[in-house]
């Protein structure tokens, strides 16, 4: 979907995505509109889906999930039906934050955040016992997080 963004919109978008709670009278100051047509350009994003959600984000430090790590698996066979069994398992795993199907030496790039090793090894193990088909991973351990955003750039 290719939504039809003027300029107001891009910079209203810019500001949400950095300040999800700004009050809508802050907003519109900031765009340079009235309160009303802000609010109806930010209701019209919510609409047509250009705007999915608002959320907080959680320090993972403050729940003890200091390990992160990213897991490639390839898949010793592939088809849709053993593509629809694997998103079906990842999509339950909470401790898995994102799963992209990915082209190149491997077919899954999985990112996971947990309290430690252990817990690390009980969710690889669990993974690779859901697979429909046998399986290879490789592991890469964070050990320091350079940049993390999920602030998309607005062209103005």
């Amino acid at each position: 979907m290719t939504a039809s963004l003027d300029r107001t919109d891009r910079r209203i978008l810019d500001i949400l995505q950095r300040e999800g709670r700004l009050a809508i009278t802050e907003l519109a100051q900031r765009v340079g509109l009235s309160t009303s047509p802000c609010s109806e350009r930010v209701k019209r994003l919510e609409r047509s889906g250009v705007i999915t959600g608002y959320h907080a984000r959680v320090s993972p430090q403050a729940l003890g999930k200091t390990l992160l790590v990213f897991v490639e698996i390839k898949l010793s066979a592939k088809s849709s039906d053993v593509f629809d069994k694997v998103r079906n398992e990842l999509l339950h795993m909470p401790e898995v934050l994102e799963c992209h199907l990915v082209s190149g030496g491997f077919d899954y790039l999985v990112k996971a955040r947990l309290r430690g090793m252990g817990e690390y090894r009980h969710l690889l193990g669990d993974i690779l016992k859901k697979l429909p088909v046998p399986a290879e991973s490789h592991s890469y351990v964070v050990m320091e997080e350079v940049k993390e955003s999920l602030v998309l750039p607005v062209d103005r």
